[in-house]
């Protein structure tokens, strides 16, 4: 059935659909959100679920001139919020190379005296310093593991902020973060603290090793 792409059922799978493509696409130096839906059908499988077909455009979150389409099936499992969405995307055309960038970024964490630590990214005014930008992107990608992960077809998540971030040390190639950061869940408009363990390395991308759920607190 073919829905209007303003409809909220379209765009509640169309950002769920954004935020996996960026997390399997994205990293320190590319971050990926919804700019538009430009078609959506609707259709119910019997004893499965509910699927969405659709046709996005995507834009890169530091270059909003820079768009890419993508047709993307995001299926909710029938009476199960257990069970993550299945999501599948096709890119047309190319996302920008972000290789030097990472391998800056990289080699800049690597040669930290002491572990990083950071809060309130964005800054109450909305402005992240250019050096945390890849800080803020990795956080970025990390919440579309975790907003694919816990989504149904009536949640829309997306990062607010990065309330608390901490370098943990290791003894691999790898760079790994704890986050503390806050999702906004835009249907109840509920602010949700969320904490997670995020790996990554240029050559292997974005993991997310833990994750969690963190207790409300009544100033959020």
């Amino acid at each position: 059935m073919e829905l209007p792409p303003a409809c909220s059922a379209a765009r509640r799978a169309a950002a769920l659909a954004a935020a996996y493509t960026c997390y399997r696409r994205g990293g320190p130096g590319r971050g990926l959100g919804l700019r538009d839906v430009r078609r959506a059908r609707g259709q119910d499988i019997e004893g499965v679920g509910r699927k969405y077909h659709l046709e996005l455009v995507l834009e890169d979150v530091l270059d909003r001139e820079r768009t890419v389409n993508c047709t993307a099936e995001v299926l909710y499992h029938l009476g199960n919020s257990r069970i993550a969405p299945d999501v599948q995307f096709t890119l047309e055309g190319e996302l920008k190379n972000t290789d030097e960038a990472d391998n800056v970024f990289y080699s800049r964490i690597k040669s930290l005296k002491k572990e990083l630590v950071a809060e309130y990214i964005p800054d109450s005014h909305g402005n992240v310093p250019p050096e945390m930008e890849p800080i803020h992107l990795l956080a970025w990608v990390a919440s579309g593991y975790v907003i694919w992960q816990n989504s149904t077809e009536n949640t829309k998540f997306q990062l607010a902020q990065i309330k608390h971030v901490k370098q943990v040390k290791r003894s691999d190639e790898y760079l790994e973060f704890d986050y503390l950061v806050l999702l906004h869940e835009m249907v109840s408009q509920e602010i949700i603290p969320w904490q997670m363990t995020v790996l990554w390395h240029p050559q292997h991308g974005v993991q997310v090793t833990r994750d969690s759920r963190q207790p409300q607190h009544p100033l959020e």
